[in-house]
């Protein structure tokens, strides 16, 4: 039996319809991720299924005693008292209670300290508390929006884990493909005022809404055919008026009405980035830079060649010194031993993750154009309207003030506004946060093509591989390290050199191991790990046959809803399969 049924839902905000004749069931032990662009409704999906607002009209229907809590996308500003206390303030007096030893259980699982003031921890650590209070309460669902925003590396894998482990239904909101391929059976999509299923991972989802979009364009081609044919035959008027005739008009009328009410497949993102004069081929060098806190060591004796056409990802835990480190490169502030010497002809640009650069006072267009009417772009002049529009921001958008935008909407501004600027360094910090997919995937192939140099920090694992030619990564203590490749190429290099770890893994103590067994030991885990290493790859080889049969069109028509049905459960099944595996792989390498 569904969780929850939503059942023809209506809903509109200021004459704006969200959501027309909308439905949807929520079904137990599911991990649910909802899709769609900045703006489409996600976060209001999000909010029905909370219960938070009430729809205009349909029917929403929830199980008896059913839980739900959910997990907001920004930290409280007055959270405070112990991290215990924190996660106990949502328990009614009899709860307390019965769960009081579960509150300490959890604490260890999300591997804080009870006593810890949560307001003194970092962003990343009170997402950990907020999650606990959460799921004290022992949701039957679990609502998570943008979970991965602003946590680094480490907390998302260890959110990964947690949110695989967790016993009831999750449904998340993310814009990491990473984080959305490990954990998500099931993808809601939010378009257009509809919602639609796609039951399987995010690779059959994209071969199937492929196949849906082009079989919408072919209906939608199909009817606009029909109805320029019924209004050249009413031009020529109507000879007599026998009933035929009226009930052609009449059908001309309904297809008139249909044709305003469709609503079309929004247009993608149109980007482009402004080409300055070529920089030298020495961008930027850094000789034993060194900088630190009166507690803390920030970077440690640092040198790097940063030349023309690099693209170098900034890897680390937050607070690492990630946006110092770019700040003493570019020159605004000075390393406090050592010395950093910039190239010839170096015009830059920046993309500011604090957003400092916005005026929430003024329109979206102002932002851009400075109040000018024209902004140039690659020396040619575009109204600022039309040039927000590449953007996906409406004219009544363009005209709106910043204050009234989403996360998402903001990043495109700053987006818009970074690339009316020619460069040949762009420097980016944490662009990725709130953008809808398509955009994220049209930013990462602008920066592959772009032939300058990037300087780009992201949490975003698989932006990361897409995008960065080679990664600094923050070991700890001020050690920055250089490795050739993505992230997934610095975790494979990290594992074949013992003495680099991970920055945020903790090394156990060792136990005393005799020779001779310390070598069975070793034997015995070489044994199992290739055990496990055969498992994977056979899994892998299914996986990819799955994947291949899939990618039929054919499948997706309604005679063969069961073949697809079962493949997609035992693609979902592999999925797991995979993902305990690997764990198994990583705790015994």
């Amino acid at each position: 039996m569904s969780l929850i049924n939503l059942r023809n839902i209506c809903l509109s905000f200021s004459a704006k319809p969200v959501f027309s004749q909308a439905s949807l069931a929520i079904e137990p032990k599911e991990r649910v991720c909802i899709l769609g662009r900045n703006g489409a409704g996600k976060s209001t999906l999000m909010s029905l299924l909370h219960g938070d607002i009430d729809v205009d009209s349909g029917e929403v229907v929830r199980q008896q005693t059913l839980v739900i809590a959910k997990l907001e996308q920004e930290v409280p500003q007055d959270i405070s008292g112990t991290v215990y206390d924190c996660i106990a303030s949502v328990l009614e007096e009899e709860q307390l209670w019965e769960r009081s030893y579960k509150i300490d259980d959890l604490i260890a699982q999300l591997g804080l300290s009870a006593t810890d003031d949560v307001a003194a921890l970092s962003g990343g650590l009170k997402r950990r508390a907020l999650l606990g209070q959460a799921c004290i309460l022992e949701p039957d669902i679990l609502l998570l929006d943008e979970p991965t925003n602003h946590l680094d590396v480490a907390a998302i894998e260890w959110l990964e884990k947690f949110v695989f482990n967790f016993k009831g239904t999750v449904i998340f909101i993310t814009h990491d493909r990473a984080f959305l391929k490990k954990l998500a059976t099931r993808i809601i999509e939010v378009d257009r005022g509809a919602i639609y299923s796609y039951p399987g991972d995010y690779d059959a989802y994209l071969t199937r809404k492929a196949h849906d979009l082009a079989v919408e364009a072919e209906h939608n081609k199909q009817f606009d055919k029909n109805l320029s044919q019924e209004e050249a035959w009413i031009r020529q008027g109507i000879k007599a008026r026998r009933t035929r005739n009226e009930g052609r008009v009449r059908a001309l009328k309904k297809l008139r009405q249909q044709r305003s009410e469709r609503r079309d497949v929004l247009g993608k993102a149109s980007m482009q980035l402004q080409q300055a004069e070529r920089s030298g081929k020495i961008v930027i060098e850094a000789t034993n830079i060194s900088y630190h806190f009166p507690d803390k060591n920030i970077i440690q004796s640092f040198s790097t060649t940063v030349l023309r056409g690099d693209k170098i990802g900034l890897i680390g835990p937050n607070g690492m010194g990630k946006t110092t480190l770019l700040k003493i490169l570019l020159g605004e502030l000075k390393p406090q031993t050592g010395q950093v010497k910039q190239g010839t002809q170096l015009k830059i640009a920046y993309f500011d993750q604090l957003r400092t650069a916005i005026d929430e006072t003024k329109s979206v267009a102002e932002n851009v154009s400075y109040g000018d009417q024209y902004v140039n772009i690659n020396g040619r002049d575009v109204h600022i309207i039309g040039y927000l529009q590449d953007f996906l921001f409406t004219p009544e958008r363009a005209r709106s003030p910043v204050r009234t935008l989403s996360g998402g909407e903001r990043n495109r501004l700053l987006l818009a506004r970074l690339f009316t600027q020619p460069a040949n360094l762009l420097v980016l910090d944490e662009p990725t946060n709130d953008l809808d997919l398509e955009t994220l995937e049209l930013l990462e192939e602008l920066l592959v093509n772009y032939e300058g140099t990037v300087l780009l920090v992201s949490h975003d694992r698989q932006f990361l591989d897409n995008v960065v030619t080679s990664t600094f990564v923050f070991e700890g203590d001020g050690i920055i390290n250089e490795y050739v490749g993505g992230y997934e190429d610095w975790l494979r290099q990290a594992a074949a050199a013992p003495a680099v770890q991970k920055p945020h893994a903790v090394a156990a103590p060792k136990p005393v191991v005799k020779a001779p067994e310390k070598t069975v030991i070793d034997k015995n885990k070489q044994k199992e790990l290739r055990a496990i290493e055969k498992k994977i790859e056979a899994l892998e080889i299914k996986e990819a046959v799955i994947h291949e049969q899939l990618a039929d069109t054919a499948l997706y028509e309604p005679a063969q809803a069961t073949k697809l049905s079962n493949l997609q459960k035992e693609l979902a099944s592999i999925k797991e399969n995979l993902f305990i595996l690997m764990e198994q792989w990583e705790n015994l390498a």
